[in-house]
Parts: structure tokens; sequence; C-alpha cells
């Protein structure tokens, strides 16, 4: 069966643990923190996004089980005096990388900015992820690139106005 994306069920035990292990995946690694979430993090990051008014986190699900996970958090332009929405993390688990799913969450992320009414979409990604890179890049997203460091922090935009 194809995966499917849809916002996490936080009623769902299995889909808090999802939640923490596809974010701990991500943390663990040089892209991440290096380090892994903390304790706390670990145990708190489900309820504390649920009772976080502006986030949006969706899961694309395959089978029953979480694969990957989009977080978004929605701020706002002075400029535009309209809502953005930033992707702060995107992780699909390494069985399933390469197959789309990055693609798919990364689509209905930007859906959900255009019914809230987003002028734009941003977010960050170290100068090293060249996967990560290649699809913001193939999903409309730009942003500073040459001549970095490999661990610098780079901000990427898509306008959605």
């Amino acid at each position: 069966m194809a995966p499917h994306v849809q916002p996490l069920d936080y009623n769902s035990a299995q889909h808090r643990q999802s939640l923490v292990d596809l974010l701990e995946s991500y943390a663990s690694t040089p892209e991440g923190s290096g380090t892994g979430m903390t304790d706390e993090a670990r145990q708190n990051v489900a309820a504390m996004l649920k009772a976080t008014p502006h986030a949006c986190v969706l899961v694309a699900v395959e089978e029953g089980d979480p694969c990957g996970v989009i977080v978004c958090v929605e701020s706002f332009s002075t400029f535009y005096a309209k809502p953005v929405l930033n992707i702060h993390d995107l992780v699909i688990s390494p069985g399933h990388r390469g197959q789309g799913i990055g693609r798919m969450l990364m689509q209905a992320a930007e859906e959900e900015a255009r019914r809230r009414g987003c002028c734009k979409m941003t977010l960050e990604v170290v100068a090293s992820n060249a996967p990560a890179k290649g699809l913001y890049r193939s999903c409309g997203f730009q942003g500073g690139d040459s001549a970095m460091p490999d661990n610098a922090m780079l901000f990427w935009t898509k306008p959605l106005v």
C-alpha cells in the first residue's frame, strides 16, 4: 500500500512514539544536533506540539506505521501582514528514503500553508545536507548556499503570493 499523509494523531501512542523516534533519528546525525534529543524533549515534544496552537505536524503513514514527519510552525510577516509557515523538521525513516515521501510531506505542508493564507514558507537547512537541499530546491525553495562552511545553517524561502 502506498504511503499517505495525515495529521499526527496525538491520541495514538504509536504516532507519538514515532514522532519521537523520527526526531531522535535526525537529531543524532551531524545534520541534526549530533547529540540527539534531551530526555526532557523526548518525554514532552508530542504534548508540547499538541499544546502549540500554531504548530502543524503531518506524518507519512505506510501500512499503519508512520515513516516520515514534517513539523511546521506558523509565524508572521510584518512586511506582508500575513502568516508564514516555517518547516522546522522534516524526517524520513532511513528505510523509506528515496521513495518520494519527503516530497509528499513538503506538498502537504504547502497545501496547509496556502489554506492558512501564508505569504511564504521558510526553512533552515545545514549546508552539508545535499539531499535535503536538492529536495527543497525542487519544491521551489531558494536561499543562500555558496561558499558556506559545511556546518552553516542556511535560511531558505518559498514565496506563496
